[in-house]
């Protein structure tokens, strides 16, 4: 006979799921019980896809999340706090396609419930104080406006003067065409203000998200002193099929993505999902003054 005798474990019973149930639910809540993958292609169940941090467990493909999904993942609870909550953009131009801008707008507004397509505000990650820009690709596809372009500049103002890192994840279709010339000119103004933060000194980052494309691909995203993407993200100025169709020739397996951009030195590194807060955390712990 042993001296000691192991416990038996107590036998932990899988939570059946009542499939009835989650459909009606589903169905009240207006949405789908799966979830097709963009990367493999696989149906997947969109619990255990949200359980997984919104990645897929087949491919590790990292679906789009929300800006308060994005924030309670990389920041300390409760640490962040908006800003520049009071600017709205405007129908400068009128402009007018299927619908006008001014309704786009309003209902934008109403279904998103936020005034613009990025969030600003500080937070702290691991007790290191940062400033940071989330793009929402909800609100028209994360398009860069004015509204856009002045809150990202006061940001990185902020920083400059406070001497805080700036933090930029960006998740973007380009420049917002209903404002025309003035959406063009906000690359050149965060541009002009990324100068600015850098000649002070002071860590500006980036985080690709999928998509970043467009006039955010062009200026916002590939300025960081050290440029981060999340696995499988595309990046890039135009889209793959506009490109395939202008120069009239087979791309590249996987050209735009994360890991094609990794191997021909267009990003520093890609960090997954789960692993994006500590990553952060060292690197911060190595450049912030």
């Amino acid at each position: 006979m042993g001296l000691f005798k192991k416990k038996d474990k107590e036998k932990r019973l899988h939570k059946e799921i009542d499939i009835q149930k989650e459909i009606k639910k589903a169905e009240k809540e207006d949405e789908s019980l799966w979830i097709k993958c963009s990367s493999c292609q696989e149906l997947l169940y969109r619990k255990e896809v949200e359980r997984n941090l919104d990645v897929c467990p087949k491919c590790s493909y990292h679906f789009p999340i929300s800006v308060e999904k994005r924030i309670a993942l990389v920041f300390d609870s409760g640490s962040f706090s908006e800003l520049y909550t009071k600017i709205e953009p405007i129908d400068f131009l009128k402009f007018k396609d299927t619908k006008s801008y001014r309704t786009r707008l309003i209902e934008t507004r109403e279904s998103t419930r936020r005034n613009d397509a990025v969030v600003c505000g500080t937070g702290r990650i691991e007790g290191i104080e940062v400033l940071s820009a989330i793009f929402d690709f909800s609100f028209m596809g994360g398009s860069l406006g004015s509204v856009v372009g002045e809150k990202i500049t006061r940001l990185l103002e902020e920083g400059r003067d406070r001497k805080r890192p700036v933090i930029v994840f960006c998740a973007s279709g380009g420049a917002r065409m209903q404002e025309g010339i003035m959406s063009l000119m906000q690359m050149s103004k965060v541009s002009g203000a990324i100068y600015q933060l850098k000649s002070a000194r002071v860590p500006y980052l980036t985080v690709l998200t999928d998509p970043t494309l467009g006039g955010v691909s062009a200026s916002i995203a590939m300025l960081g002193d050290v440029i981060i993407g999340e696995p499988k993200a595309m990046i890039g100025f135009a889209g793959p099929r506009v490109i395939k169709e202008t120069i009239k020739e087979e791309l590249p397996q996987g050209f735009q993505r994360a890991e094609y951009l990794l191997e021909h030195g267009m990003i520093d590194f890609i960090s997954p999902r789960k692993e994006l807060k500590q990553r952060l955390h060292n690197l911060l712990s190595l450049i912030a003054l």
